[in-house]
């Protein structure tokens, strides 16, 4: 196993056991403590998703890592948008944190770093991710308390082993030292993640829920993980049809050999994101245009003659 796989399993070990340090005086009955225990098998498939192993064994590819902050970008503005929605609902403002949580502007950032300016225009959202952002703003929109659930599972996660993840595609994908492409993962307002997390989790206990609703948020959490695991899964498969060239920002091009589906145009179909098409594709049927012939004949006429020439 090389240092830098090591080191990231170990960050990631260090990460649950200072988490077990925090819940040493909790009450089993807290809601902090009930998610904690109810999520603790999706939580644990999540870490074993082929996806995430590989992300933290430091094999994760530019194009992957950007369209995984793609899903980000779209889960977090709906998240955020429901979070401001219900700011004054009783279930839930308590723990409206937008200062020193909300990832919105962060993700933006990274949006440009990859894309540029013109970010927006160039990507979409995949199915998987727009079955978790239906759910967030249906729930936002109707079930309000439910929103616990959602806020937990993603900013109590970025605050843990978001940070191993943070170092992690910095040092695998080469990204500068001064954070960009990984803004994400940068809490500035929160000084320390440890002291944040004991505060947000006694602010989600002292919350005024009945037997009911805590297994409600609890099963919305494990919805949320399954919700995650979907992301992970489609990412997977998309990395599967990416040719090399393509994952590591090379001009990926099929030549019409071989499985069409290989082609890293077909694998942005499938994420389902607009794509101007395979070059190979578009390149033959313009050949066939009779127009395209007759222009294409008149150039090479013209070349001929001025070669003819010359040799004279």
């Amino acid at each position: 196993m090389s240092s830098e796989v090591s080191e990231g399993l170990d960050e990631m070990e260090n990460a649950r056991y200072e988490e077990a340090e925090e819940d040493s005086n909790v009450c089993p009955t807290d809601l902090s403590e009930l998610l904690k225990e109810g999520t603790k098998e999706s939580h644990d498939h999540a870490e074993n998703t082929q996806f995430v192993k590989d992300f933290l064994k430091g094999r994760i590819k530019k194009e992957l890592f950007k369209l995984a902050t793609v899903a980000l970008y779209f889960t977090y503005s709906a998240l955020e948008e429901e979070m401001d929605r219900n700011k004054d609902h009783t279930a839930f403002a308590p723990l409206y944190f937008p200062l020193e949580l909300h990832r919105k502007e962060a993700l933006i950032k990274d949006m440009e770093y990859f894309y540029g300016k013109e970010w927006k225009e160039k990507i979409q959202c995949s199915g998987a991710t727009q079955s978790y952002v239906d759910r967030i703003h249906y729930i936002g929109q109707h079930e309000p308390e439910l929103l616990v659930a959602h806020a937990y599972t993603r900013y109590m996660g970025d605050l843990s082993g978001g940070q191993v993840l943070k170092k992690v595609a910095q040092r695998a994908l080469k990204l500068p030292s001064t954070g960009e492409g990984i803004q994400f993962y940068v809490f500035e307002n929160v000084t320390n993640a440890q002291q944040f997390k004991q505060f947000y989790r006694a602010r989600m206990n002292a919350l005024d829920f009945d037997k009911k609703t805590k297994e409600q948020i609890i099963e919305e959490a494990n919805k949320a993980f399954e919700f995650n695991m979907q992301v992970f899964d489609e990412l997977d498969k998309i990395g599967t049809l990416l040719t090399e060239e393509a994952q590591d920002g090379g001009l990926p091009v099929h030549d019409g050999k071989g499985d069409p589906h290989k082609c890293p145009y077909y694998a942005a179909k499938l994420a389902g994101k607009e794509s101007s098409g395979c070059p190979y594709h578009i390149t033959m049927a313009m050949l066939k245009q009779p127009t395209i012939q007759l222009v294409l004949a008149a150039c090479i006429a013209v070349a001929v003659a001025v070669a003819a020439w010359y040799m004279i």
